[in-house]
């Protein structure tokens, strides 16, 4: 009896000490969670969905945190009641935002917060980045921000080596776009993310690619209002009227300039052409994805004069995002050849 009691006793403390049975609540830090939520950058939207075939707003939300063993409640609604409240000059990466009013009244839309005004969603055009400041549509439904007590800043710091100018911890000096971007840097056409962070797979917003042309061509920036969603308080508002004012760029609809969304290697095409002045010309090889589409002409331009390349299978994806790697490449080459 007293040899069974022991056995007993052993095997309780076993399971209390089990790693596999903690109760302890998950952790993830702002950049991780970020990082997995932009993993679905395009996915569609699927009223009800929630999975990668198909998200809408909340159960976007509830399977990136639960990808950290976060649970949040299912609806946008619930989840506006979790965590704490937060204000909108406090935000932090990592804070779920929420907006009203929608498709229909009081709490009907969530997302992400990532920093610079931006958020991450589930919207009707997929998964996208929008500014809660200042996009149109999103801006004036800005209800509310929850913060997680789970998502949690990086405490521990990890000593790095200095770094010159021009130099960044996530592109290494064997990396394929490494001379262009240090050059850049180092000119003070482009920057970096902060804390010696390039982030070279980002997309390019609209805002960026037209700050980068600016300061290639050494406008002086100009300090009006030219389009109605780049107000003068906008980090890019002087760089982006300078190109619009230089004939470079234009709006993607009337009076909008949509400075926050991504920017097309068809786009970029367009600017380049016109930043540069490049005289129209066919390239050596032709693309299997242009024929018809609005900015063929310049396409063939650029690739004419050797500032961007297809890819593998012979398409040129115009439709595609930019990144901030190749952005610099065509920048940097198209300097060159001037």
């Amino acid at each position: 009896m007293k040899k069974r009691l022991i056995l007993m006793i052993i095997a309780i403390l076993l399971i209390s000490v089990s790693p596999f049975n903690t109760t302890q609540a998950s952790a993830a830090t702002p950049n991780e969670l970020i990082t997995y939520a932009k993993k679905f950058l395009g996915t569609p939207y699927k009223f009800g969905g929630t999975t990668p075939s198909g998200f809408d707003c909340s159960g976007y939300l509830r399977y990136v945190f639960n990808e950290f063993d976060i649970s949040i409640p299912r609806t946008s609604v619930e989840q506006y009641s979790n965590g704490t409240a937060v204000s909108k000059s406090n935000l932090k990466e990592g804070d779920m935002v929420f907006f009203s009013n929608t498709y229909k009244p009081g709490i009907s839309h969530a997302g992400i917060y990532i920093g610079d005004g931006d958020f991450i969603s589930a919207t009707s055009k997929g998964i996208t980045i929008a500014n809660l400041n200042t996009n149109p549509y999103w801006g004036p439904k800005y209800t509310g921000a929850r913060r997680l007590s789970e998502v949690k800043n990086e405490t521990t710091t990890v000593s790095k080596p200095a770094l010159s100018v021009g130099q960044y911890y996530d592109v290494s000096s064997k990396y394929w776009a490494a001379k262009e971007i240090k050059d850049l840097s180092v000119a003070g056409i482009i920057t970096g993310k902060g804390n010696g962070i390039f982030k070279p797979n980002d997309n390019v917003s609209r805002a960026e690619a037209a700050t980068i042309i600016a300061r290639a061509l050494k406008l002086t920036p100009v300090k009006s209002s030219a389009f109605k969603d780049v107000p003068a308080s906008h980090w890019a508002a002087g760089n982006i009227n300078a190109v619009m004012k230089a004939g470079i760029v234009n709006g993607r609809s009337p009076g909008y300039f949509a400075p926050n969304e991504n920017i097309t290697r068809a786009e970029i095409s367009k600017l380049l052409t016109k930043a540069f002045a490049l005289s129209a010309s066919t390239p050596s090889t032709s693309f299997t994805d242009i024929k018809g589409h609005w900015a063929e002409n310049s396409i063939n331009t650029i690739a004419a004069h050797n500032l961007a390349n297809g890819h593998d299978d012979g398409s040129f994806k115009p439709n595609a995002n930019a990144k901030r790697a190749e952005y610099t490449a065509f920048v940097h080459r198209a300097i060159a050849n001037k």
